[in-house]
This record gives structure tokens, C-alpha cells and sequence, in this order.
């Protein structure tokens, strides 16, 4: 099966896509990626790539075609929306041309936001004649307005036809939550093509054990009680109210709170722990995936962490399955369907989004606990991961999908 993987975002950005088509292409697919220029989280351009022009590498082997594409800059709406509409004109002008000579069997779209990145591969498949799969990643245009760029009705109006448009020509539609069931299924005529599909996650106890290597974040992260963040810091995590739950525990000195990564409210998060003095919170910056099983390893607890809000509280975001498969006991500071998969798990502790009380009592809770519990909450989440979200698994499901697909 000759698979094109459409996703605006991919390797050597870390996004869940990388991980699934390696695992595809071992199975007998082969999979060409169209993306963009990478560019995320920081908005520029990473070294070795330039916006303009089409950029052609390998990637394990695997066809990688780069659009032009003006790079998303920082904490600012208008440049990302002119990100977006780059590779989506992108997407339009030049990948016809681009994959004119390819045979293709079906188009498949990794859609994480802007969904509407989507439009162009409309366009390729009726060019092709090839079915399209759309793999929903975040709500639109719930996310818009959940993440404060888009607040007036009238564009969200707008956006909701455009997105209307995308699921009708769409021959599948996946879901990575349940949670997104009714507001997909209210954008769609056919109920019956959309179908959950939960992302599938590296086994990172597995990885850890296989290298046995510790670096130097994951070192010092030993020393202490630690609760560790990964991934994205932007304005949907609430890393906020982290930060003043961190304060409420000054006087735990053996405590230390870890955020790993970056993103639009990096600046701001390290601003309010220079106001605050805060000796326990150490921004680490972005580690490299390789540093991530050892991160893990390390750590106390993991925190995932959302904003108060019904389009955040539908998605189960990608680092909880690589929580799970850390086997380390987790708390879940968000509502909705996250914190039913721990509480379901038996994985850790959850706590309601933006409760920065209820925060910094469940840290107490697993810090007061003795560690055979916190070893059994870490095992009963690992458990949880192989059964429902281990990544082979998880591609043989998809798979069987697919060629379902292509059958009809």
C-alpha cells in the first residue's frame, strides 16, 4: 500500500505521526510524507532547512517531500495564521505538481491543528482517485476559541463551514477521543465514517531498558521528590497554575517541580517564577526524544496538565500515553476524558482543571505515599497502556482499517 501521509508538522518536530509511520513501513506500507518546513515549537525555521522552495530528504528509508512554508514566529495569531495558509497554498500549487509522477493508493491526514490544512489534500485525492482518511487530533473550531485566537461567532461560523466541507469529503474520519464523537459527529451527514482511533504510544519503560543511558536533566531529576512536565507550553496547558501550586509548597524543600520543553508561554511562565521566587520549579527547556526514556525513568510523578475548557476537556493529550508506558504514577490536573483514562487506569490521581489547591494536595498525596503504592499506581498505568494504546497494537488496528477502506 502506497500511503501519503499529509501532516503540516513531522519529524524532526515531535508529534505522534513520527512514531506511526515507521511502524508502518515495517508492516509492508510505504508511506510518503508531504509536510512542512519545521518550524515547531519556536517558529523558526530549523537549522538546515529554508522556507522557500521544496526540500526532498529520507527518513528511515521513507520518501520525506518539504513545501514552502512561512514559519508560525512567536505568541502571535497573525503569524500563524499565515503559517497555516502558506502550506495550505502550498498544498494547492505545488504538491500536485510535486507528486505528479507518484502512484498513490490512498491519502491519509495527520490532522492536528490547523485541520483546514486538510483542503489541499481534498484536492489531491479527486486528483488521484484515491480515498482520504482524516485523523482528527484537536476540535475545530473548538480549539480556536479554547485557545483564545478566535473569539468572534461569526469567524468560527466561517471556520465551522470550511470544517463541515473537510469531513464530507473525507471516506473516514478518525477520532483520538471519544470525547470529540459529538462535535465531529455533528459536522457530518454520515455517522457512520467516523470511527475512534485513540494515538498509540512508544514503550518508553521499554526504551529505557534497552539504552540504560542517563542524561544530564535526567540526573539531576533523580536527586529529588520530582513532578515533571513534558511537551508543549503554551496557553491550553495551564502551566500557570502549576506554577502557583509549586508555591504552596515552599515548604516541602525535598519537592521540585520540573517543566520540560517549550512553546508561546515559555517567557511568561519563567517570568512568574522569577516574581515569585520559586527555588522548587526548574524550566529545563526542549530535550532532545532520545533524553525522554531516561526523563522518565527519573522522575516522581508525571503531571499532564489542561485549561478549563469543554473542547481541552474532550482530548486526551498525546503525552499521557507516553506516561503510561513510563510505568510512574501520574496526575492528571484537567477534566473530561484524560482524567477518566487514570482514574480508569488506577494510574495516579486526577484533580480538576485550574484547581491549584486541589494541585498541590494531590502532590502531598503521592508524596505521603509509600513507594510500593506509587510502584503499584505506575504498574496498573503500564498495564493500561499495553492493553489499549501499545503501538503495535495500535498500527495492525490501523491497518485492518485502511485496507477496509480501500476495499469499498
Amino acid at each position: 500500500m502506497k500511503l501519503l501521509i499529509w501532516s503540516q508538522y513531522f519529524w524532526p518536530e515531535h508529534f505522534r505521526i513520527n512514531e506511526m509511520v515507521r511502524a508502518l513501513s515495517k508492516k509492508g506500507v510505504e508511506p510518503i510524507i508531504l509536510t512542512g518546513k519545521p518550524n515547531y515549537p519556536d517558529g523558526k525555521i530549523l537549522q538546515g532547512y529554508r522556507a522557500l522552495g521544496v526540500q526532498r530528504e529520507k527518513f528511515f528509508g521513507m520518501d520525506v517531500i518539504r513545501m514552502p512554508l512561512i514559519p508560525r514566529g512567536t505568541n502571535s495569531f497573525k503569524r500563524l495564521l499565515i503559517n497555516s495558509l502558506s502550506f495550505i497554498l502550498s498544498g494547492y500549487c505545488i504538491a500536485p505538481f510535486t507528486l505528479r509522477h507518484r502512484k498513490i493508493d490512498m491519502v491519509f491526514v495527520y490532522a492536528t491543528s490547523p485541520l483546514l490544512q486538510a483542503l489541499p489534500a481534498i484536492f489531491l485525492a479527486k486528483l488521484k482517485r484515491v480515498p482520504l482518511v482524516i485523523w482528527v487530533q484537536d476540535l475545530w473550531p473548538e480549539s480556536l476559541e479554547a485557545t483564545g485566537f478566535i473569539k468572534n461567532r461569526w469567524s468560527l461560523w466561517v471556520v465551522e463551514l470550511f470544517v463541515r466541507y473537510v469531513y464530507a469529503f473525507a471516506d473516514s474520519i478518525l477520532i483520538q477521543s471519544e470525547g470529540f464523537r459529538p462535535s465531529v459527529e455533528r459536522l457530518v451527514r454520515n455517522k457512520g465514517k467516523v470511527f475512534f482511533y485513540p494515538n498509540p504510544g512508544e514503550d518508553f519503560k521499554a526504551l529505557h531498558t534497552l539504552s540504560k543511558q542517563e542524561c544530564k536533566v535526567a540526573k539531576e531529576i533523580k536527586q529529588h521528590f520530582s513532578i515533571v512536565f513534558t511537551g508543549n507550553i503554551g496557553s491550553a496547558q495551564s502551566c500557570e497554575t502549576i506554577i502557583a501550586a509549586a508555591e504552596k509548597l515552599l515548604n516541602y524543600p525535598t519537592i521540585k517541580f520540573y517543566l520540560i520543553g517549550s512553546g508561546s508561554q515559555c517567557t511568561a511562565i519563567s517570568l512568574d517564577i522569577k516574581r515569585r521566587n520559586l527555588p522548587n520549579v526548574i524550566m529545563t527547556g526542549r530535550s532532545p526524544p532520545e533524553d525522554m526514556a531516561s526523563i522518565f525513568a527519573a522522575s516522581s510523578v508525571l503531571l499532564v496538565s489542561l485549561r478549563k475548557n469543554p473542547a481541552l476537556s474532550a482530548t486526551i493529550p498525546s503525552k499521557l500515553q507516553s506516561y503510561l508506558s513510563a510505568e510512574k504514577p501520574i496526575i492528571a490536573s484537567l477534566d473530561g476524558e484524560a482524567a477518566q483514562v487514570v482514574i480508569k487506569a488506577k494510574a495516579g490521581l486526577s484533580c480538576p482543571a485550574e484547581d491549584v489547591n486541589a494541585l498541590a494536595d494531590a502532590v502531598v498525596s503521592l508524596y505521603k505515599m509509600n513507594p510500593q503504592e506509587r510502584s503499584l499506581l505506575g504498574k496498573n498505568g503500564y498495564q493500561y497502556f499495553k492493553t489499549h494504546f501499545y503501538l503495535s497494537k495500535g498500527v495492525k488496528e490501523l491497518m485492518g482499517h485502511l485496507r477496509t477502506v480501500l476495499s469499498k
